[in-house]
């Protein structure tokens, strides 16, 4: 099956694999490998594993046996011994608004152990780790972190968006739609024609929203190449960037360049560097939180407030404006934001890549445009942003001692106080919205949502969707230890720490209770002192777990806080 190129094993004198490929006692596993079309070529060359979370349950993943098979092939003809194997995905928009939606951390969790596994298990010697819906790609390149081995990450790639009465739309149009219906605003016959229209393909849904944010983070991270995040997962170029993948990995096995080589401090500045820059998702802080635990590096909440301050918000795109990733593509992709960036002395250009060359160096190799000769609506200078400061903040204060984080989407007022209305978890918060009870002023607390809680960490764009979609994006705040979904807009605060169920603020707080935030000062309060805080909490019982039983009571378990992540592996949880 391999390809006609003579592989060097560089710095190795044996490759891992060669455990199960090489010597005569190794007969009985080279048979299994022939009953696969495996042959002698093939057991000299790296064995490099090729994880693919391809599934019928979403249209982010619906496609990835195609960008597979281009990764499978440019593998082979490079000279690897290429070995597919599945793993599972969970789709965060069809499970959105149901006790499903708990299974998407979970499932995270349960992508990096299973590629950890197979890797392990099957002496393989690299990785191209293929991602399409939202966990999949901080799960694939948390395996990678995890085994260390030489690894390739490859997306699959965003939808086209949808087109309805003369304007693009996404799901996340959809989503608020139902909040639009509810309010008298829109008619069920209109939600039903933009139903039809707002996702005419495959590929991850095509804001920025969190697939697509932590595929363009790959890049700044080094675990992809630069401009492979934007291709559409339906163009011919998105087989081209699977292939060339292929190829590559074959390459870093041959100089044994793995993650630990490339993972800085730097790697995870520059990537939150990009993440505020572009407006991406609350996600991507839980994310890196967890992916820098597993590389064991030092990396605070509170450095994601730090790089959002001395960085500006350079690109509009949704949830806060209007274009999506294919429109950022046609001008360029991720590497135009990226050296921008650069040129201002707001990245590290000399962190190293997967390629082995710096980012600075890569950057200055494509010879991109600068956003001043791009004649478009959506990006700005640094010079003149969008945003003098990046789309994320941290809040802290004595309802989030642990911090929590909000994605600034318009700039309107920055400062909201009211009185509180608090409620156990999802279902009823949506009912709430739903039967149009929603006033100006009002803030929404949904608790024991978080890792332990949920568990899981839900997220809850069909509240936030629906708030947004009644017209109170802008006047009414949402509070939650859970998540909200990279495609949220206005006063959405997520990630609460500690969360209701280890005994925060958050499940002290009641109906009524005057809850404080000033996005400025970077604080979120809640008008009690803190003895009256102790004394509620001396009156307090944790809450019965909502699982006995099954994964998510081994999860409920397992997971860490959410300012640390929210990880489960053993070795770099938090206590």
């Amino acid at each position: 099956m391999s390809g006609d190129s003579e592989f060097d094993y560089g710095k190795d004198e044996e490759l891992r694999s060669r455990e199960v490929t090489e010597g005569a006692e190794k007969a009985p596993h080279r048979a299994m490998f022939r009953a696969m079309g495996f042959d002698d070529e093939d057991f000299g060359a790296p064995m490099i594993g090729v994880p693919n979370p391809a599934a019928d349950i979403t249209p982010c993943n619906v496609h990835l046996d195609d960008v597979a098979d281009a990764a499978l092939t440019g593998i082979d003809e490079a000279g690897g011994m290429p070995i597919e194997f599945g793993t599972i995905t969970i789709s965060d928009a069809i499970s959105m608004g149901t006790e499903g939606m708990k299974a998407s951390l979970i499932s995270r969790e349960m992508i990096a152990d299973s590629v950890e596994l197979v890797s392990f298990g099957e002496r393989m010697d690299g990785l191209v780790t293929i991602g399409g819906c939202d966990k999949n790609m901080p799960g694939m390149m948390m395996a990678s972190i995890r085994t260390d081995l030489p690894s390739i990450f490859l997306y699959g790639g965003s939808i086209m968006p949808g087109e309805h009465e003369g304007r693009e739309v996404t799901v996340q149009n959809v989503f608020e739609g139902v909040g639009a219906v509810a309010d008298g605003e829109m008619s069920n016959e209109e939600l039903d024609e933009m139903e039809r229209h707002a996702c005419p393909g495959a590929g991850s849904c095509g804001g920025m929203f969190t697939a697509n944010t932590m595929a363009s983070i790959s890049e700044a991270l080094g675990f992809a190449p630069l401009g492979s995040a934007s291709p559409p997962a339906e163009a011919e170029s998105r087989y081209d960037v699977a292939r060339e993948a292929g190829e590559l990995a074959v390459e870093v096995v041959e100089e044994q360049r793995k993650p630990s080589d490339f993972l800085t401090k730097e790697s995870f500045e520059n990537a939150i560097a990009l993440q505020v820059a572009i407006g991406g998702s609350t996600n991507a802080v839980l994310h890196l939180l967890a992916m820098a635990a597993e590389a064991g590096i030092d990396l605070d909440i509170e450095e994601f407030d730090e790089v959002s301050q001395r960085t500006p918000k350079i690109a509009n795109l949704q949830p806060g404006g209007q274009r999506v990733m294919n429109d950022l593509h046609e001008v360029g992709g991720i590497p135009v934001v990226l050296n921008a960036l650069y040129e201002a002395d707001l990245l590290h250009g000399d962190a190293l890549t997967v390629t082995g060359n710096t980012i600075g160096e890569e950057l200055e190799r494509l010879d991109l445009p600068s956003i001043e000769d791009l004649d478009v609506d959506f990006l700005y200078t640094v010079d003149e942003p969008k945003d003098e400061q990046g789309a994320i903040r941290i809040l802290t204060g004595n309802l989030a001692p642990g911090g929590s984080v909000l994605k600034v989407t318009g700039s309107d007022d920055l400062h909201h106080e009211g009185p509180v209305r608090v409620f156990e978890g999802e279902e009823n918060a949506m009912q709430y919205v739903q039967e149009g009870h929603v006033e100006s002023g009002d803030v929404i607390v949904i608790r024991n949502e978080g890792p332990q809680g949920g568990p899981g960490m839900r997220e809850m764009l069909g509240v936030t969707s629906a708030v947004a979609g009644q017209g109170h994006a802008e006047d009414v705040a949402l509070i939650t230890d859970g998540r909200f979904s990279g495609a949220t807009r206005g006063f959405s605060i997520g990630h609460v720490a500690p969360e209701a169920f280890a005994g925060g603020p958050i499940g002290l707080i009641e109906d009524g209770d005057v809850i404080t935030i000033d996005i400025e000062d970077r604080t979120l309060e809640v008008d009690l002192s803190d003895e009256e805080l102790e004394a509620r909490r001396e009156e307090w019982d944790q809450p019965d777990p909502n699982y006995e039983t099954g994964v998510l009571a081994k999860f409920g378990r397992d997971f860490g806080s959410a300012e640390n992540g929210a990880v489960t592996n053993p070795g770099v949880k938090d206590d």
